[in-house]
């Protein structure tokens, strides 16, 4: 039987889903389509998460799909959701940040999810939740490399400028350089400069001819293709530029953005002497690629492995499974790839999960799609002249304000050889973040290759009096 309506809390459920975006949202609706009792818990107010993000009701948005990419599928998915919770089958428990999955006291076959509430989960502890089975569709943050300037304001990451846009219908200014790589540059400078931003340029650090040396993966792909002439063809329309192998290495302003340095890259993203230029602007949108979340996943044990681009996904079967029994995980977790490959995910594991066989179409697209995300990651990767871009002065951890000088002095003067010995030496990653903006930057210049992923016993930040009250 569902649990209660009025006490979602107060019976096993057969199935707790982290994370309420694409993978997510498939997979409670489609557990529940089976049978099962779900427990949907997502640190937004709305499902739909980062790509599907939507204007607070009292802007009075008339076409929020205007902003969305393949809105009829989530549209579809909120549909059932919402049948599902009013049957009590699915509870949505809206603004729980979870940060922890652990064994249940009471039958260690179960698994506790315990999370905190309201915004940044300041209101508190939320009652202890037990399931049967935990599905992570915890998705991707975005990847940051520094650069002198990057902490003025009017610097926004290139995920940030678009979630702007999509939840508050405001523009982070009004001429707006788009930079760093990734698929993504192409839909942010398409998003803002519809919504009347002129964007003079786009930088991107790799090289879309890349793309060649994979024949097989983009023509199994045909709509991938369509998708990017998409983007070109709105790019055209509003008159922005892009630039390949070029990236933005210097922000400059008083009080806030004035002018960007573009400056063109060698192979390894060195900059190549004489050939910046100064392009005035009020706000810069840069981002390199996604990274997976994947706290809580790696505090429970389960096993990661490298991605191309330089970071690390979970380990999964052809049934989602992680190496965990009892786990499943879909979507960014499992490595960068997109909403049309986490809905997949997410389906593909409900039915896993409620012990039903695998749709061989499914498992088909999955694996082309997961092809081609291997090989976007490959083309997009971060190089390691990148880090030239900096002066001694730049900070690479900004919320302990720590310079790449003091990174670099760690290393020669007193030895650190990884991102964790930096962090020992000098505070970098001790702040609010926990290294998610700067972990990148500072194992690089530790000069460590093949940086295990972080394990956390909290996967979020919880307030201390919030730990001793749970």
């Amino acid at each position: 039987m569902p649990a209660s309506p009025s006490d979602p809390r107060g019976s096993v459920h057969d199935l707790a889903v982290i994370g309420a975006g694409p993978a997510g949202l498939a997979a409670a609706v489609t557990a529940a389509d089976l049978g099962l009792t779900v427990a949907l818990l997502d640190a937004a107010p709305r499902p739909g998460g980062q790509f599907y993000r939507q204007p607070a009701p009292g802007l009075g948005a008339a076409r929020p799909q205007a902003l969305h990419h393949a809105w009829g599928a989530f549209t579809r998915r909120a549909a059932r959701l919402a049948a599902h919770r009013a049957t009590g089958r699915v509870h949505h428990l809206a603004e729980h940040h979870v940060w922890a999955v652990t064994r249940a006291t009471a039958d260690p076959e179960h698994w506790a999810v315990h999370a905190v509430t309201g915004p940044d989960g300041a209101h508190g502890p939320a009652p202890e939740l037990t399931a049967r089975h935990v599905l992570l569709a915890t998705g991707a943050y975005e990847r940051q490399l520094p650069f002198p300037g990057w902490t003025l304001p009017g610097v926004v990451g290139a995920a940030g400028a678009q979630a702007m846009l999509k939840a508050g219908l405001v523009l982070p200014g009004r001429r707006i350089v788009v930079a760093g790589s990734g698929p993504l540059l192409l839909a942010v400078a398409g998003s803002l400069a519809a919504a009347g931003a002129r964007v003079p340029v786009v930088a991107e650090a790799g090289d879309y001819r890349a793309y060649a040396r994979s024949p097989r993966a983009l023509a199994a792909q045909p709509r991938k293709l369509v998708e990017a002439a998409g983007h070109a063809a709105t790019l055209a329309r509003h008159g922005v530029r892009l630039r390949t192998r070029s990236a933005v290495t210097a922000v400059h302003g008083t009080d806030r953005v004035e002018v960007v340095t573009l400056t063109r890259l060698d192979r390894d993203w060195r900059p190549l002497p004489g050939t910046g230029v100064r392009i005035p602007c009020d706000a810069l949108a840069v981002g390199h690629g996604l990274v997976p979340q994947l706290e809580p996943a790696t505090g429970l044990g389960c096993a990661t492995r490298p991605t191309p681009d330089g970071g690390h996904a979970l380990v999964v079967d052809g049934r989602q499974r992680t190496t965990v029994a009892g786990i499943w995980a879909a979507g960014e977790t499992c490595g960068v790839a997109g909403a049309e490959l986490a809905f997949i995910e997410g389906e593909l594991a409900a039915r896993s999960i409620a012990g039903r066989g695998p749709v061989a179409a499914l498992r088909r697209r999955r694996d082309r799609l997961r092809r081609f995300a291997l090989t976007m990651a490959a083309v997009h990767a971060p190089r390691p002249g990148w880090s030239d871009w900096l002066r001694t002065d730049t900070e690479v951890c900004r919320c302990e304000e720590v310079t790449a000088g003091r990174i670099q002095d760690a290393v020669t003067g007193l030895g650190a050889r990884d991102g964790r010995t930096v962090k020992l030496l000098t505070r970098a990653g001790m702040g609010w973040c926990q290294g998610r903006m700067c972990g990148t930057a500072v194992t690089h210049l530790a000069g460590d290759t093949d940086p295990a992923p972080t394990r956390r016993p909290l996967a979020c930040p919880v307030f201390l009096d919030h730990l001793t009250d749970g």
